[in-house]
């Protein structure tokens, strides 16, 4: 057992790691309520009289609502094709004998280290042929396919706590492959498929290197939003931090909601 002295300072390192990673998200909402001369000071201004105005500015500049619903439907498209992928992908390689089947997984885990920047040229390419550029459909399959490795994982890593005996039971009752699959795996594994939705729409929603090159107006998400906000003047600290709040805003919200979820599927099987 722990003695009082290590609880305390579990507690306190605890929390501590908890104010470093919530410190940037504090700082950039204390920024957009500043003015423009505030934000830019040299000297940090602690002292200051909130304002709303960088958020009224940024509504009125730009519209959100639109950026917005590119933002859901390239999340939540991308996390359900995903998904739509991983299942099947998961229960063939946890349920049937194949060789290599670790390193396979392996495999695929290391092409999330290759840098985006490699693969820009013919993907832009390739949908510049399909006349895709700038649309919700084709950043929809390439946030997919950017996070099949991580969402194959840890679909996997459920499946593999599932006893095999129960498939065979169903197996003797006369399932088919897609009705195990739907009948059985995807109920009794629901909180660990819950936090692997969510940690993919949370990938999904935060990516901006492709959204940046193969967008513009038309199906630009909020990373996008966001960078409309730099201009050849300079950047506009203030109303970039207002942009930056509204956009990781909604995000924010549905992490906190679900954290139950999301921590009860972690410990389902994919972190011991």
């Amino acid at each position: 057992m722990m003695t009082k002295g290590k609880r305390i300072a579990t507690f306190l390192l605890g929390w501590g790691i908890a104010a470093a990673m919530f410190f940037p998200i504090l700082w950039m909402v204390l920024t957009s309520v500043k003015t423009e001369a505030q934000a830019a000071a040299a000297k940090l201004v602690w002292s200051f009289q909130p304002t709303l105005q960088n958020y009224f500015n940024v509504l009125a500049q730009s519209d959100y609502v639109h950026y917005a619903i590119n933002s859901i439907l390239i999340s939540f498209g991308g996390t359900l094709l995903a998904l739509g992928i991983s299942v099947p992908a998961a229960y063939t390689l946890a349920f049937h004998r194949l060789q290599r089947a670790s390193g396979l997984l392996a495999w695929m885990m290391s092409t999330k280290m290759m840098p985006p920047v490699s693969a820009l040229i013919p993907i832009y390419l390739l949908l510049a042929h399909l006349r895709l550029l700038d649309s919700v459909a084709a950043l929809t399959c390439i946030y997919a396919l950017m996070n099949l490795p991580i969402t194959v994982w840890l679909i996997y890593s459920y499946f593999r706590e599932i006893p095999r005996e129960i498939l065979e039971a169903g197996r003797m009752d006369g399932l088919s492959a897609w009705q195990e699959i739907w009948h059985l795996l995807l109920r009794m594994s629901l909180p660990g498929l819950a936090s692997t939705a969510l940690l993919s729409i949370i990938l999904c929603w935060n990516e901006a290197f492709w959204s940046l090159n193969l967008t513009a107006v038309k199906a630009g998400p909020l990373t996008v939003f966001i960078a409309t906000f730099s201009s050849p003047q300079g950047l506009f600290l203030a109303k970039l931090s207002a942009a930056s709040t509204l956009a990781i805003g909604p995000v924010l919200v549905l992490g906190w909601l679900a954290q139950r979820q999301l921590v009860r599927g972690l410990t389902f099987g994919a972190v011991k």
